[in-house]
């Protein structure tokens, strides 16, 4: 079966419960004032672009991007169903966010994600992405709790990877 991602700009109950389980996934990580998830109303705002990820009928994974800048933004939500976790659902997702950014003249990308053992996988499959560690940016501050992450995008070519997935806006 194929993978539909596409742009979010209304709430649904499936996407409230799948992005409150993300919350409860990332419970105990870290103390509250370390942890910077958004809720669902904070990523359907002016400056931020949430897409999901379906395999028919089924949710299968999130991501948004959150400005920071006319050419910096931030990754936000990155999340797949646990039941579906190694298929190249997050990688995908990913790659069609960075494609969506670098389209629109995004020129770097970061993101914050847990230091913890259980953010392990994501610090990977983001530095498989050629996100590399760096310091603080935007409103973050130095965290032990916090790795921090950035990748410089080159401008949009002929969209040779969009080929993996199709991305519906709308």
């Amino acid at each position: 079966m194929s993978i539909l991602i596409g742009r979010v700009t209304v709430a649904s109950p499936e996407l409230a419960e799948f992005l409150l389980a993300h919350h409860a996934d990332m419970s105990g990580t870290a103390p509250t004032e370390s942890q910077h998830a958004l809720p669902l109303d904070g990523l359907l705002v002016p400056g931020v672009r949430l897409f999901t990820a379906r395999e028919g009928d089924d949710l299968v994974a999130t991501g948004a991007l959150a400005t920071i800048d006319g050419s910096h933004e931030e990754l936000k939500s990155m999340r797949t169903d646990p039941q579906r976790r190694g298929r190249g659902l997050g990688a995908m997702m990913l790659a069609a966010l960075l494609d969506d950014a670098s389209e629109r003249g995004i020129r770097r990308v970061s993101l914050e994600t847990g230091s913890a053992d259980f953010f392990r996988p994501a610090r990977a499959l983001y530095a498989r992405a050629g996100f590399v560690e760096c310091a603080p940016f935007g409103r973050y501050a130095v965290d032990p709790h916090s790795t921090f992450m950035t990748v410089a995008l080159a401008p949009a070519s002929d969209g040779a990877s969009r080929a993996r997935y199709a991305i519906m806006d709308g």
